[in-house]
């Protein structure tokens, strides 16, 4: 059911965009992962915002003007294939429909957008590395158990 689909050539330029939308809780923070697809070369432009009592906030954006609350709290990197939203000392008051729009520069399809529903209690931690390095006992575990590996090397030979 992948909408870029059906053939038409003209249209397979214009469907690049989102793959994915995704939201984990890094220490106090919210990392949200919008992944795209990218077809095309030209600038992206994006918007992260939030929907909380059928209003909309906009929380970082380059299409418009983020609300102040959120303005000290947010920021977000840009990678290959995926923008990424932190919002600093997440708390249940940030929950609510988080929404990813992104749209190339020169691309007339319009902007693609996708939404995800935030809760708390439900959101995992993120995967990765940072993880792990904030992990200190698997750090001093692993520096520990290298000489002995080097030892065990020696011992075989």
């Amino acid at each position: 059911s992948n909408p870029c689909l059906p053939l038409p050539v003209l249209q397979a330029a214009h469907c690049q965009m989102i793959r994915d939308l995704s939201a984990c809780l890094l220490g106090q923070s919210l990392r949200v992962d919008c992944r795209y697809e990218n077809k095309t070369s030209n600038p992206l432009t994006y918007e992260f915002s939030i929907t909380k009592d059928n209003r909309k906030h906009v929380i970082h954006s380059t299409i418009s003007v983020a609300e102040n609350i959120y303005r000290n709290r947010a920021n977000v990197t840009l990678h290959k294939n995926l923008v990424c939203l932190y919002l600093q000392s997440f708390t249940t008051s940030d929950e609510g429909v988080y929404m990813c729009e992104l749209k190339a520069t020169n691309d007339y399809t319009g902007n693609q957008i996708k939404n995800i529903t935030v809760i708390k209690d439900k959101l995992e931690k993120c995967a990765g590395f940072s993880l792990l390095i904030q992990n200190t006992s698997w750090l001093l575990l692993l520096l520990l158990s290298l000489p002995l590996l080097q030892a065990v090397d020696f011992v075989s030979l």
